[in-house]
């Protein structure tokens, strides 16, 4: 069966939204709207390391969300993955349908539109490219685009920085939590934790008040790393408004996503967060998903436990997680 692809859509010439993308009218963005001048966390990792565990401690509780400068990615390759990326996307249309994925029959890697309806029937404005980066034992070099033919280069030096950058950022959000710096690590597989590259191509659109790019949501990661291009349009969830995320030129935004928060009993937030689109732009993020292995058994760390501090979660692999949330089945 022949995918319906936004971006062709999108280039169709067309002037009205089809019904299924509009939102209800309390998701629109026109009734939703962000608070204005409301700052998210920005951390420089060149601080002090007990100066950067204090900080980034702070905005994984209280936010869930924090961006990080001074992180040593070079931002040519930044640009470069960035340009790999676009280059896959301005493919003629059946080039690209070469390396659809089959969600259905439980292939996600490769090129996809998620047209999985929600309840009220409603799907998102984007289309995106997926594959895992790491561990080497996962990776299907088969399904990466071959063009253009640098893809696989960058996309495996970028993989190098994400790991460095990943097990830092473990390692003190451990620290954060009172404990020694590899904890957080060994309970999402050490060597064997999965990072996944998810290439988020939003096409202009042309009723953007009335759709998302992608509807809230959590991350059902650990942690998200994402990089994206010059237009904004990711919101997080705080104190019962939406707040949004403005464009910071080589920042890397952190997402903490529902494994941390289950392994942190609750103390670092899951962060809630939203996609809008642009009616003149095309908007494009590159997200990489730190995930456990899916036979990785997650729940509240031990040590976090006591009389006065129960676990909040239940224990289960990382696949019984997925397929409860994939189905939307209480946790």
């Amino acid at each position: 069966m022949e995918v319906e692809r936004v971006q062709a859509l999108a280039t169709s010439g067309l002037n009205e939204l089809p019904v299924k993308f509009v939102r209800p009218a309390h998701e629109q963005p026109e009734n939703s709207k962000a608070l204005e001048g409301v700052t998210v966390p920005v951390i420089s990792l060149a601080q002090p390391h007990d100066v950067v565990v204090k900080e980034v401690a702070a905005a994984a509780t209280a936010w869930g969300f924090f961006l990080i400068t001074d992180h040593g990615i070079p931002s040519p390759l930044i640009q470069q993955l960035q340009k790999v990326g676009h280059e896959f996307f301005l493919l003629p249309q059946k080039e690209k349908e070469a390396y659809a994925n089959d969600p259905a029959n439980g292939r996600f890697d490769g090129y996809g539109t998620k047209m999985t309806k929600n309840h009220d029937e409603k799907v998102e404005w984007i289309d995106y490219f997926f594959h895992l980066t790491a561990p080497p034992s996962k990776v299907n070099y088969e399904i990466w685009p071959k063009i253009p033919p640098s893809y696989r280069e960058v996309n495996d030096q970028y993989n190098k920085e994400m790991l460095r950058v990943t097990d830092k950022l473990l390692e003190v959000l451990s620290e954060g939590l009172g404990l020694e710096a590899k904890v957080l690590k060994s309970h999402l597989g050490n060597e064997e934790v999965e990072l996944e590259m998810k290439i988020n191509m939003y096409p202009p659109c042309p009723q953007p008040q009335l759709a998302l790019g992608v509807e809230p949501h959590t991350d059902m990661s650990a942690l998200t790393l994402l990089v994206s291009n010059d237009v904004p349009g990711l919101q997080l969830w705080k104190d019962d408004n939406w707040v949004a995320v403005n464009y910071l030129p080589n920042a890397v935004f952190v997402h903490i996503g529902d494994q941390m928060e289950v392994l942190s009993n609750g103390k670092y937030k899951s962060v809630l967060h939203r996609s809008l689109v642009n009616k003149e732009r095309m908007r494009m993020s590159w997200a990489v998903f730190v995930a456990p292995p899916h036979e990785a058994v997650i729940g509240p760390l031990p040590e976090l436990l006591e009389e006065k501090n129960p676990a909040k979660y239940s224990t289960k692999t990382y696949a019984e997680y997925r397929h409860r949330k994939f189905n939307k089945l209480p946790q």
